[in-house]
């Protein structure tokens, strides 16, 4: 996974042009989340809303995800991509046309962000089921660290622009951003070569729900991916709403506007481009499984210590720890994942992990948001984290394990 392996991959036009589209889209994506997140709040002046509008997004994962790794496992992995990247593409510009005409209400904001979490649960596993057919065995790390460097890219320069665009022009521009962002994923992906046995994963074995439940036994009944998945879905749900729901907490914590929201969201997001790109630079799986129990650990202190203080450069540092360690922690298990799975679950897989990344802050950001009536923002955010940290320290028990089980492949 070194830096000379991302090297490697990006000399081929192909891989450009399949990983420009990802970073494109994901940007994309960014931009209109922070967009949407400052509408929801500016509608409703309520963190139960904006809790609400990410739950809206993230919770479809729940229902969806198994279904769609076993499709992302038996279908044209393309044609289904490029099918989600047009439903996006159409969600932003509706949202787009719906707030200029002044017809957009919070309730239309939720049903939509309803449709978008359902397309994103279905292109997840679909797009990067496709990165193996793309390059060679040796390749793979290379590949498999630029698409995590893609995304963390995107997550550290898609706040900054969309909070820039809000704080200057408003929230349209940042849907329109997206909804180009899209069409122009959807044309290069078009245009990437790939052979046909890699757009399938397999054959149907039986009905999609006999697939999806396979992937779930599969996934439960091993020794490293089991309890990692569980660790981590336990760590979302308490951690990672707080980076999730920034609008309430920039204003009522901090007192801020959007220019405070562009502030916050960049150290997130270039903390979190800056360990990726450590991660990459390291280069290999020994070790992998401590940095995903110590990135969690370090994203419960840097949540207690962002909602601990009212002081906003204290809470621009702590935004950044968080950052950087969401980005170890999620970029540690999806390597060891894709290194420890069977080719032939890898949809399945994926798609699961999408669920917990999606599901668990959209389930913490619900609860977030419904104790910050009667409790305020602080408290709840402070027990969770340090349930979260109760979690890690019993997690450590089985650290050793773990590792011989998912670190096996170095």
């Amino acid at each position: 996974m070194a830096l000379s392996g991302i090297g490697g991959v990006l000399a081929q036009p192909n891989l450009r042009l399949f990983f420009g589209g990802s970073l494109t889209s994901w940007t994309g994506l960014w931009v209109q989340k922070v967009a949407t997140d400052w509408l929801a709040w500016e509608l409703t002046h309520s963190a139960l809303w904006v809790g609400v509008m990410a739950f809206c997004n993230l919770a479809p994962s729940v229902i969806v995800s198994p279904f769609a790794g076993a499709a992302a496992d038996r279908m044209d992995r393309m044609g289904l991509t490029m099918t989600t990247q047009l439903v996006t593409a159409t969600h932003a510009a509706t949202l787009a046309v719906l707030t200029i005409t002044g017809l957009i209400r919070i309730e239309a904001m939720a049903g939509l962000e309803i449709l978008l979490g359902t397309a994103q649960a279905f292109a997840q596993p679909a797009r990067q089921s496709m990165v193996p057919g793309l390059v060679t065995r040796a390749q793979l790390p290379g590949a498999v660290a630029l698409n995590s460097l893609c995304f963390n890219l995107a997550r550290s320069i898609g706040p900054a622009i969309g909070g820039t665009i809000v704080a200057v022009a408003g929230v349209v521009p940042a849907m329109l951003v997206n909804c180009a962002a899209y069409l122009f994923a959807t044309v290069s992906l078009a245009r990437v070569r790939i052979a046909p046995e890699a757009r399938r994963g397999h054959a149907p074995t039986g009905s999609v729900l006999r697939e999806a439940l396979e992937g779930i036994a599969y996934t439960a009944r091993h020794a490293g991916l089991g309890p990692l998945f569980l660790f981590a879905a336990v760590v979302g749900v308490l951690v990672r709403p707080v980076p999730e729901m920034l609008p309430p907490f920039v204003a009522q914590l901090f007192h801020q506007g959007p220019a405070g929201l562009a502030a916050l969201s960049s150290a997130i997001g270039l903390a979190a481009l800056a360990a990726g790109l450590a991660l990459a630079v390291r280069g290999r799986l020994s070790g992998l499984t401590a940095f995903a129990l110590g990135g969690a650990m370090a994203m419960a202190t840097g949540a207690a210590g962002f909602v601990a203080t009212g002081h906003f450069h204290v809470g621009l540092a702590c935004a950044a720890i968080m950052g950087a360690a969401t980005t170890i922690h999620g970029v540690a298990i999806s390597t060891l994942m894709q290194s420890a799975t069977s080719g032939h679950m890898i949809g399945r897989v994926l798609s699961l992990w999408g669920m917990i990344g999606r599901a668990g802050p959209a389930l913490g950001a619900l609860l977030y948001g419904a104790l910050a009536g009667p409790f305020g923002l602080q408290a709840p955010v402070l027990a969770g984290a340090f349930l979260a940290l109760l979690v890690c320290l019993a997690t450590l028990r089985r650290l050793p394990r773990m590792a011989r089980a998912l670190e096996r492949g170095d």
